[in-house]
């Protein structure tokens, strides 16, 4: 009998530093300045290649997608006056 509780003791202490470890694990993914760390690291990884060259293609999507909504603008405000 004491040795069931002893292994059953041990077992909970496992279980618990386990849970321990995930919560501290959710508290960083959680925080705004980590939140904010991976999505800079997202938007880079879409501009730049993991050797450190530039993705001209998905610059040049970028900038195409800017200059047209500029465009986009400039024409409706030159048609409403």
């Amino acid at each position: 009998m004491t040795i069931e509780l002893s292994s059953l003791e041990q077992e909970m202490e496992a279980t618990r530093e386990r849970l321990a470890g995930t919560i501290d694990q959710l508290v960083h993914r959680a925080k705004p300045s980590t939140m904010i760390s991976r999505q800079i690291t997202k938007v880079k990884g879409h501009f730049v290649a993991p050797d450190g060259s530039p993705r001209t293609d998905n610059i040049l999507k970028a900038a195409g997608v800017v200059v047209g909504g500029i465009a986009v603008i400039a024409t409706l405000r030159w048609a409403t006056r």
